[in-house]
């Protein structure tokens, strides 16, 4: 049953599938300690939304009437963050809670890159906190106290007609944040919504508004755009709306030239999507898989240009790659992982039975380059037999040096030959011997012993000076 007041819709607890089960029990705890001690206290953003749909949340953000300096003393374990979005971060292990004060829109000013925010701390009321929101499925309240979902700018309708839609001008909202054209492409990939034509139409004329965002928020979407398996249709969207030119030029130009809706990267990025480890996977192997394409490319042009088609691999990798790591500012550790990874197809091209394969397995980055070459094989067709020899081994390895209860035998270890019981009797105790009194006198076993006595100790006594043959020259 649907209540409305002043256009607001609430949605009671028999008319919606969420359920305390559903909600983790720590962010549980943070909302019934602020409604215990008289504070509103809803479950907001895309937790609600996600319950809504049947999907798990990853994260649990609460918001709250408590101001951040109430937040942190009723939470020991609270730390405040942001400067310009001040947050309570409620830590429980590894686990952080993000709680944040109801706010109102802020006061919009000019400058030479547009309409920009100022100031975001300015506090306001639950309604006017959901208006200030991106999306109107990211607009959806759950009252911890009523079990109720309420709705204050009409998200409810259009989750129901999956439907991505804008709160507020989409030409104004996306000059104030660029970083939401691509928040609006990252959920239209991962929930399977359509964009509304007012956004649709926002997003090719502003997109190029997009190099005024900052450029860590711009790198960690642009990886986000990888997670739940919804790479492909995220970055398809990307190069529609002509983000893609403006964040990645090189990738858009390739797909330009290399048949658009059938470039060849595509069918990269669906198998990246298929592969059931991709949850796990790395930003260095997601990044090797967005650029494999151009860099198969680059490789035969060098190949064509070189004596003898010898190329250095790594060289073409981060020739490659150079462009993204400078534009995104991506970490090196992500950059160095993309490189190597580009070059180690020669490794699984033979059998593990021949050569220093076994070697290989050992390597802390075996599991990736696997997981890589996993996929680009399911990428190109290619035959699996000698992937599934390496996963065998690196599976037999990985039990073999699995630590085992004690009592337990290796399973590589031979049986116990039958022992005589002077073999199993206990060696004789060593008996140690005594030594006699220095010649020189007692040696002091601590530097307060020494200065009690009177002196101060000196270098040489404790560093023995080294002879001209120990020296380093």
């Amino acid at each position: 049953m649907f209540f409305k007041r002043d256009k607001t819709v609430i949605r009671e607890r028999h008319d919606h599938c969420i359920s305390r089960a559903n909600i983790d029990p720590d962010a549980l705890r943070v909302l019934y300690r602020l409604a215990n001690t008289g504070h509103t206290a809803y479950l907001v953003g895309g937790s609600v939304r996600d319950l809504l749909l049947g999907r798990q949340p990853k994260d649990f953000d609460i918001g709250t009437d408590a101001r951040p300096n109430d937040i942190r003393r009723l939470f020991r374990n609270c730390f405040l963050i942001g400067r310009r979005f001040r947050l309570a971060h409620i830590v429980f292990g590894r686990k952080v809670i993000e709680t944040s004060t109801f706010r109102r829109q802020p006061e919009t000013s000019e400058s030479d890159n547009g309409i920009y925010q100022t100031e975001d701390n300015t506090f306001g009321t639950p309604e006017e906190d959901a208006k200030r929101r991106d999306f109107t499925v990211n607009g959806l309240f759950y009252d911890i106290k009523t079990f109720s979902v309420i709705d204050y700018v009409g998200g409810l309708k259009d989750l129901d007609k999956k439907v991505l839609r804008s709160i507020g001008d989409p030409n104004i909202r996306f000059r104030e944040d660029p970083v939401r054209m691509m928040r609006a492409v990252k959920f239209a990939a991962r929930l399977g919504f359509t964009i509304d034509r007012a956004c649709r139409k926002a997003l090719l004329k502003h997109h190029a508004d997009i190099v005024n965002a900052s450029i860590p928020r711009v790198c960690e979407e642009v990886f986000r755009l990888f997670t739940y398996n919804s790479s492909g249709a995220a970055f398809k969207l990307l190069w529609e709306f002509k983000l893609l030119q403006d964040l990645l030029p090189e990738v858009s130009a390739y797909i330009d030239t290399t048949g658009k809706e059938k470039s060849p990267l595509w069918k990269y990025l669906a198998a990246l999507d298929a592969d059931p480890q991709n949850a796990d996977l790395s930003n260095g192997v997601r990044t090797a898989l967005l650029y494999y394409p151009l860099f198969l490319e680059q490789l035969r042009k060098e190949e064509t240009h070189a004596p003898h088609g010898r190329v250095n691999k790594q060289h073409v990798a981060r020739m490659v790659l150079h462009p993204v790591a400078t534009r995104l500012h991506i970490p090196k550790t992500t950059l160095f992982t993309a490189v190597a990874l580009m070059d180690v197809q020669r490794r699984f091209a033979e059998s593990p039975k021949k050569g220093r394969g076994h070697r290989f397995v050992f390597h802390p980055a075996f599991p990736e380059a696997l997981a890589f070459q996993r996929i680009l094989v399911a990428a190109e067709g290619g035959d699996k037999a000698l992937l599934d020899e390496w996963q065998a081994l690196y599976e037999h390895e990985v039990a073999r040096n699995a630590p085992r209860p004690q009592g337990e035998e290796h399973p590589d270890a031979e049986a116990d030959e039958p022992r005589d019981a002077e073999e199993d009797a206990p060696a004789p105790r060593r008996r140690r011997r005594r030594r006699g009194p220095r010649p020189d006198g007692p040696r002091p076993e601590r530097a307060g012993a020494t200065a009690e006595a009177g002196r101060d100790i000196t270098v040489s006594e404790v560093l023995p000076t080294p002879d001209r043959t120990d020296s380093c020259e």
